[in-house]
């Protein structure tokens, strides 16, 4: 299951999200806001982060206006690598080196047929596996 949130900003990009998730058969569980109405995007960001840190949802997507301070609020919970794309390239590379557990898009910086690309480039590419990495990994999740 993949957990997914936004703020105002984010609100029309999440909407696209959640088609493009049940027309590919990806469940989701929706954290808010269900509106544009003007709200606090770091009690929806941090619904989502939790949601993936607890294990209940195995990924997460949170989009904002910019990204920014929906993955800065994301990234505060232990175990969270959000990782804000604006690209395809982006997203393959957090992915495969970073591996990612969170996307975090703006809203009002990428454009929706954009945005579904780098979600699926996002939810499609595998975490490589190589030692370096899985090294570098352990050192971001040091105390």
């Amino acid at each position: 299951m993949l957990a997914i949130a936004c703020d105002h900003g984010g609100f029309a990009l999440k909407q696209a999200v959640m088609s493009h998730l049940a027309k590919r058969g990806i469940a989701y569980k929706d954290f808010g806001t269900y509106s544009d109405e003007s709200c606090d995007y770091p009690d929806f960001g941090r619904a989502a982060a939790k949601a993936v840190a607890s294990g209940e949802c195995e990924r997460g997507i949170v989009i904002c206006g910019t990204g920014i301070g929906i993955s800065i609020t994301a990234n505060k919970l232990p175990g969270i690598r959000c990782a804000l794309c604006t690209d395809c390239f982006c997203a393959e590379a957090t992915r495969l080196h970073n591996d990612a557990n969170m996307l975090a898009l703006g809203g009002r910086v990428v454009g929706e047929g954009l945005a579904l690309k780098i979600v699926d480039t996002f939810l499609d590419t595998p975490f490589s596996g190589d030692a370096r990495h899985i090294r570098r990994i352990a050192k971001i999740e040091e105390d």
